[in-house]
Order: C-alpha cells, then sequence, then structure tokens
C-alpha cells in the first residue's frame, strides 16, 4: 500500500483573544493534496495560542469557553514573574498549555471528517493581533 504524504501551511492573522474558524482552509488543504482517505494533522507553530475543535453552530459556546478560561487564568495575575510582553503573556502561556496545540483529524471521501456541529479554531490567548502558522500535514491514500 503506498500513502501519500502532503504538507502545507495555513497563515491567519488573529485580531486578537477569541476563536477564528479555520474549518474551510484546512479543507482546502485536504482537497489540494488528492488525499480521499487518511488523517490531518494541524500543529501551531507559537506558545500563546491553541487549537479547538468545538461547536460551530452557536458562538455562545466559544464566548462560554473563552469566560471560563479567564476566570482560571486571569490576566495580571501576581503569581506570575513572566510578564516581559504584559499582563496576558503567561496567562496566554498557561491557557495554551491548557488547551492543545495539534489535532488531528480524519479524512473521508477527500474532506475533513468533522461532526455535524464541529469545526476548528485557531484559539488567540493574547489581547493583541498576532499572525499564526499551521502546519498541515495529509498522509494517506488517493
Amino acid at each position: 500500500m503506498v500513502l501519500e504524504l502532503h504538507t502545507d501551511c495555513i497563515t491567519v492573522d488573529s485580531p486578537g483573544r477569541g476563536t477564528i474558524d479555520v474549518t474551510a482552509q484546512l479543507q482546502h488543504v485536504v482537497a489540494e493534496s488528492g488525499v480521499r482517505n487518511g488523517l490531518a494533522q494541524v500543529f501551531l507553530r507559537h506558545t500563546s495560542a491553541s487549537l479547538v475543535i468545538s461547536e460551530n453552530a452557536d458562538p455562545d459556546v466559544r464566548r462560554d469557553l473563552d469566560a471560563f478560561l479567564a476566570r482560571l487564568v486571569p490576566d495580571g495575575d501576581g503569581l506570575y514573574q513572566h510578564v516581559a510582553e504584559g499582563p496576558d503573556d503567561m496567562p496566554a502561556h498557561v491557557r495554551a498549555a491548557l488547551t492543545q496545540t495539534s489535532v488531528g483529524v480524519p479524512v473521508r471521501d477527500g474532506r475533513c471528517a468533522f461532526g455535524t456541529w464541529q469545526a476548528l479554531y485557531l484559539w488567540e490567548h493574547r489581547l493583541a493581533a498576532h499572525r499564526r502558522q499551521l502546519d498541515v500535514t495529509v498522509v494517506g491514500r488517493r
């Protein structure tokens, strides 16, 4: 059995803290790969943002996730020594460490096999805008 391997990079300009739907960009990379059945692995090259598969129908879900993390890991907490880039610096790193920077998504019939209400989001944990890079590796059979 011969497996195909395709790599690409998705660039996302985040306006600041919150979630950004990157599902369409990932579906585009998978389509370009020609892989019909396999796996799309997405890796975020940053330590103050993360990836999350979440509900795509009600934006309140993502707002509630943000509110939960804000309560769990507040900006400006005196606990942190690493504040070189401001009061959201270390909290952003903690939030990323508590979530994930890599996800695998099955590929079926040339598309990511998300559930009906699922989408992939870049979760920006910094308050300021950032340019984020996602490495995508698609492996499978044509």
